[in-house]
């Protein structure tokens, strides 16, 4: 997922900058609008936890015969989890890589892709969500 307007933003030296208000991107990545929606017509509450990965990964995967919707879920999903890491992982946060994909980086300073993540989750059910978070969270 490239957001151009988000990781192409340059100083003087060339280099890319973060965004000036991380909280507002933060905001702008847990929409996960699709996801959302998808999640509550099956009656699953995304409330930004742990727990709600778990459910997520519970969820039977209907989305799979949409070939149209599918990227943007798991587009969604990796964002959704990158969501749940940084308000619940203390130290994590967003991060807008030089190329525009967005990426959570944690207090050690490690760089965790989540939206490629996703995409396999929305398309195959592995990784689980659930296990990625457990993986990235003891890091």
């Amino acid at each position: 997922m490239n957001i151009p307007f988000l990781g192409h933003r340059h100083h003087k030296s060339g280099e890319a900058a973060l965004p000036a208000d991380p909280e507002s991107i933060a905001a702008l990545l847990s929409e996960c609008e699709l996801l959302r929606s998808q999640a509550a017509q099956a009656g699953v509450r995304l409330d930004d936890t742990p727990a709600s990965l778990e459910a997520l990964d519970q969820l039977v995967p209907r989305w799979r015969d949409d070939a149209e919707i599918l990227p943007w879920l798991g587009n969604d999903a990796g964002l959704y989890l990158g969501t749940v890491v940084v308000r619940t992982v203390p130290g994590a946060a967003w991060e807008i890589r030089s190329d525009g994909e967005p990426v959570v980086r944690l207090a050690s300073g490690r760089e965790v892709e989540v939206v490629e993540p996703g995409r396999d989750w929305a398309t195959s059910g592995v990784p689980e969500l659930s296990q990625l978070y457990a993986e990235v969270a003891e890091a």
